[in-house]
């Protein structure tokens, strides 16, 4: 998710992406951590690994996550998540200047590997990613249950004015009163087919242009619980501020978003020099789900807590690691 500049012309972005997106230095992460219920043994003593992550908070503490269970389980890690763009990271991962990060399903089959249409079961779009990725040296492990979509959601002002529960609601409150149907959005999600546009031909929305206000996604937020320059906003559904902020989310009844499911992806190479990364981050993976990523993402954009320390005192709450030696 958040999501990228477009498939088209990737590879000719590439090179300028890695260049000026941090991707040529990093910091070694120095936590004392040490196996939990995972990694015991060190199976990945000696490796040196880097990990990255696009700049939004659920991919950074998605990211730390990676880079300290690599950690534990004896790795010399470079951090250099927070990169720009989908695509600059995406790069990363399959030029091997980085060995593995979390990416979402949708995003690879619709950014990154060209197709129009999502496929609707969350395991058969997984398994479509992940066949269709190897030729790119890229292996997608298993995913989690974490599903970081697209929605439209309004404050409670507006929810009750309006009677609205669906994007189909939405659809009708258009055609009967055009002006009540403004939305604010980033501007990835104004041009995507995934985004804007997609959703507005499914739902047979024809939203005048000046009902479009882009801006920011913090701003979106704020604007969207304030929901006077804008009755609609885009959100993510994992994000913490929906609940912090009292908005409600509307249902995507005719289910045109893809699912955003998290997975590891991996450089495949490094894959097979450490093929125990697997067995590394299977479980922690398995463990993610929405309600996690609410909770963690609230803590970094609720809380103004560190997205490395929010990640550490997870995986420490759940034994994954231990921290300190000995």
């Amino acid at each position: 998710m958040r999501r990228a500049c477009g498939a088209a012309g990737a590879a000719l972005l590439a090179a300028a992406l890695l260049g000026g997106c941090g991707l040529v230095s990093g910091s070694p992460m120095s936590d004392d951590v040490r196996p939990g219920t995972v990694g015991r043994g060190l199976p990945l003593k000696g490796a040196d690994l880097t990990v990255t992550s696009k700049e939004f908070t659920e991919n950074i503490v998605l990211g730390q996550i990676m880079g300290l269970m690599f950690k534990a389980a004896g790795a010399t890690v470079i951090d250099k998540t927070n990169i720009q763009g989908t695509i600059g990271a995406r790069e990363a991962v399959r030029t091997g200047t980085a060995d593995g990060m979390y990416e979402y399903t949708g995003t690879g089959w619709i950014t990154h590997l060209g197709h129009e249409k999502p496929i609707p079961d969350p395991h058969r779009q997984w398994v479509a990613v992940r066949d269709a990725d190897l030729r790119n040296g890229i292996v997608w492990l298993p995913p989690s249950r974490l599903n970081n979509t697209y929605a439209l959601a309004l404050n409670a002002g507006n929810e009750k004015k309006y009677g609205v529960r669906t994007l189909s609601d939405v659809a009708a409150l258009l055609k009967k009163d055009p002006g009540a149907v403004t939305l604010c959005v980033e501007n990835e999600f104004a041009t995507r087919n995934d985004g804007l546009p997609g959703m507005a031909k499914a739902y047979g929305m024809d939203i005048p242009p000046g009902n479009v206000r882009r801006m920011t996604g913090g701003v979106v937020y704020t604007e969207t619980a304030k929901g006077t320059s804008c009755t609609f906003g885009e959100v993510f559904t994992t994000d913490g501020r929906i609940k912090a902020m009292g908005l409600t989310v509307l249902a995507d009844d005719r289910h045109f978003f893809p699912n955003y499911n998290a997975a590891p992806e991996i450089n495949a190479a490094a894959l097979r020099r450490h093929p125990q990364i697997a067995e590394v981050l299977a479980p922690v993976t398995a463990a993610l789900d929405n309600d996690v990523a609410r909770k963690l993402n609230a803590e970094v954009d609720v809380e103004g807590r560190d997205p490395h320390q929010v990640a550490k005192a997870w995986l420490v709450k759940k034994g994954f690691i231990k921290e300190g030696g000995g």
